[in-house]
This record gives structure tokens, sequence and C-alpha cells, in this order.
């Protein structure tokens, strides 16, 4: 910042002259320290998701369902086993969007 006479008036005038070199250099620090703790705030978030979830440092035991294999098997044969019913088969027509339904030809 520089304090300056203007000439013609003969007023103290305040004009501001700027070094980009600083600027860049702001924004290469800033650039910086924003990356930097973005890196720490995930390692953070993994330390504690490990140690929480995984660890189980505040006690509890991880669910039956999901650590015996025995469930999973049986859970999927029953899923697979349910009736499944579906309407007739339709041809879409995405630019109109209209929905023919498809008759077989033995009707």
């Amino acid at each position: 910042m520089f304090l300056c006479r203007n000439t013609r008036l003969g007023i103290p005038e305040i004009t501001f002259a700027y070094d980009f070199s600083i600027v860049e250099q702001s924004v290469i620090m800033s650039a910086k320290y924003i990356v930097s703790a973005v890196i720490g705030s995930f390692g953070i978030a993994w330390i504690c998701d490990r140690y929480i979830s995984d660890k189980k440092i505040f006690g509890g035991t991880t669910p039956s369902t999901i650590t015996n294999n025995e469930w999973g098997e049986e859970t999927d044969k029953k899923l697979q086993a349910w009736p499944r019913t579906a309407g007739p088969p339709v041809v879409m027509n995405p630019i109109s969007r209209q929905n023919f339904i498809v008759k077989s030809r033995s009707e």
C-alpha cells in the first residue's frame, strides 16, 4: 500500500500495488494445508473405523448371521425358492413412452 499525492488536486490518495508472486505463494501454501488436512482426516476416519468396528474396543460381537456361512447359504436357497410371478412380456417404446403387451402367436 502506498500513499501518493494526486498531481491535479494535491489531495493524498491511497493506491495499492500487489506483488503476484506473494499471491501465488499463498495459493500454493493454502493448497498444501488443504490437501494435508483432507489426507489427515481420511487417516483418522480409517483408524476410528478399524478400532471401533473391527477391533470392537467398546465391546460387542459380530452377529452370527454375518460370520456363519451356512446361514448365508440357507438364506440364498430360501430367496431362490420363492415363486416368481410376472405379467405378460412387454415391448417398451422409450420415445413415445408407451409400452405394448406382446401376445403369443398361439392366442
